[in-house]
């Protein structure tokens, strides 16, 4: 098969996954400036006049801003100690040997397999016996309890690689192990770093199960329950529901779009050299 040829079919394929991937963002973003009537006229039709109110009206009116300032509160708290504190706990547990490390090690990635849907309960519980229930803070915590085990689990496998010949460098200058973490492991560990932070953003920016079941409050709520309001027994308010799509997928679009190389350098990271 010709060279130009066969560059031609991946290239018709990759466009064809991309128009697949792509075409609900798009279908949405034009619902968002559409209103309900206009959608039930037509469900694909174009935003002709575009209704660039709609976003003001939904952040100021529909209580938007609260449900943004929550979520970007709950999400940047639970990230900045899930890379923290996974990144010392993956430090540890693949530089140092120790009796029970595997053992911990393999709690860590049961907790990976279970369903989270299994710990609602005890979670519901725990929370109100110790008076975070209905509370951010509460939710906070019960974000860093999930992710924590994925985190440590693409952690501990990268930082396992870097070469144990940087440590005992670092020992000879006189580095302390505390310092060999912040100084050494942490600089070198950068694009998983950037990895599990990303991933971390996207699956917690866009959590509903917990939030629905921790989080009853008006003033407490996150966007995943904000959109949840313009859906209705009888009645659905589609274009609004779009709206507030829009505004919760758009922080997520641009933080893949600067960051997205970090991502797949972290993923396909195969050795540190």
């Amino acid at each position: 098969m010709p060279a130009i040829l066969t560059r031609a079919i991946v290239m018709l394929l990759l466009t064809g996954y991309t128009a697949f991937a792509a075409g609900p963002f798009v279908w949405a973003a034009m619902m968002s400036l559409r209103t309900t009537t206009e959608i039930s006229r037509n469900h694909f039709g174009l935003p002709f006049p575009p209704h660039w109110e709609k976003f003001g009206q939904a952040w100021f009116n529909s209580n938007y801003s609260v449900y943004f300032t929550n979520s970007a509160y709950v999400v940047a708290t639970a990230v900045l100690v899930l890379t923290i504190v996974g990144a010392m706990a993956a430090h540890c547990l693949s530089r140092y040997r120790f009796r029970g490390n595997r053992f911990i090690y393999f709690l860590i990635f049961s907790a990976i397999i279970f369903p989270p849907q299994i710990t609602i309960i005890a979670l519901f519980q725990t929370l109100v016996t110790y008076g975070l229930y209905n509370n951010l803070a509460g939710l906070t915590l019960v974000y860093i309890a999930l992710q924590l085990p994925l985190t440590v689990y693409i952690l501990e496998s990268f930082f396992a690689r870097i070469p144990s010949d940087l440590f005992d460098a670092a020992r000879m200058d006189g580095y302390s192990e505390w310092a060999i973490f912040w100084k050494v492991s942490l600089p070198i560990a950068l694009p998983a770093l950037a990895t599990t932070v990303i991933l971390n953003t996207i699956l917690l920016w866009n959590e509903f199960l917990y939030a629905v079941v921790l989080i009853t409050d008006e003033a407490k709520r996150t966007l995943p329950l904000g959109i949840q309001r313009f859906m209705g027994d009888q009645l659905e308010d589609v274009g609004m529901i779009a709206t507030g799509l829009m505004i919760a997928i758009i922080p997520i679009v641009l933080i893949y779009a600067f960051f997205s190389e970090k991502l797949i350098q972290g993923m396909t990271a195969g050795a540190v050299k």
